[in-house]
Order: C-alpha cells, then sequence, then structure tokens
C-alpha cells in the first residue's frame, strides 16, 4: 500500500505551461487567458503533453498510477493505457516509486503537482518537462 499522505507532506512543485507563478494582481489577463487553455482544443493538447512526459518518466522509474475515480491502484500500466487515463482527464496519482515522487493530475487544470524532494529526480522531470515545452517551477 502506497501512503499518500507521506508524499503530501514533501516540498511541492508545480509543471506547468508558464515558466512561473503569476504574481497576484498582476498586469495582463491571467484568468482569460487561462480559460482559453482550459478550453479545446488547448486543453487537449496540455494533456498529451503530461501522457508523454509520464511515459518518458517510466523509462527511468516504476511507477504506480492510483485511479481517483475508482480508487485503484495500476503497476506500470501499458503505455497505451497510462496515455489513455491521463488523455481521459480523470484526476491520477503517479507514484515514482524509487525516486520518491509523486506527481497529482486533477484532470482540469494547466498543471500538475509534484510533491518530491530529490534533487536528481526533479532534475529529470525538469528536462522531460522542457523537452514538451513545459516548465516545473516551486510556489
Amino acid at each position: 500500500m502506497i501512503d499518500i499522505e507521506y508524499f503530501l507532506s514533501k516540498p511541492c512543485w508545480i509543471i506547468d505551461i508558464l515558466p512561473k507563478q503569476v504574481p497576484v494582481g498582476a498586469a495582463g489577463q491571467y484568468f482569460a487567458i487561462e480559460k482559453h487553455f482550459l478550453s479545446p482544443p488547448h486543453i487537449d493538447a496540455i494533456y498529451r503533453k503530461f501522457a508523454i512526459l509520464l511515459l518518458k518518466l517510466n523509462c527511468y522509474d516504476d511507477i504506480a498510477v492510483y485511479q481517483v475515480s475508482d480508487e485503484s491502484w495500476q503497476e506500470n500500466p501499458a503505455p497505451s493505457v497510462l496515455e489513455q487515463l491521463v488523455l481521459e482527464r480523470k484526476p491520477l496519482l503517479v507514484v515514482l516509486k524509487q525516486s520518491q515522487a509523486m506527481l497529482s493530475i486533477t484532470g482540469d487544470d494547466h498543471y500538475i503537482a509534484v510533491y518530491g524532494d530529490d534533487e536528481n529526480t526533479l532534475q529529470l522531470i525538469g528536462s522531460i518537462a522542457c523537452a514538451e515545452g513545459l516548465h516545473i517551477w516551486k510556489p
């Protein structure tokens, strides 16, 4: 059994379409643009990037995927299954087992929360995210 609370106690990082957190009260149209990106076809493209990121991470580490909707765990699901779960935009928790990190995907946001404190893992996630046009930052 995987202890989700253990991971939630770790530092949180964000994998996002934006390179850093937008400050409260910033100029610009953050909420209008966020709404735009959260609608098709943009959100579909973002979740494709998320799926590719997870598939690439699974090359380096065993993963366990928790489907929130049916409270089930899958160990190293087939690549097509993992991709489909992400593209269906269901809430998922993905644990990198050896790296001791957890990624949380809500299914309706333009970011993934990453819980972990291992520098090598965060660098790997950052490299893969960058290759997919995503960014990682600490809130």
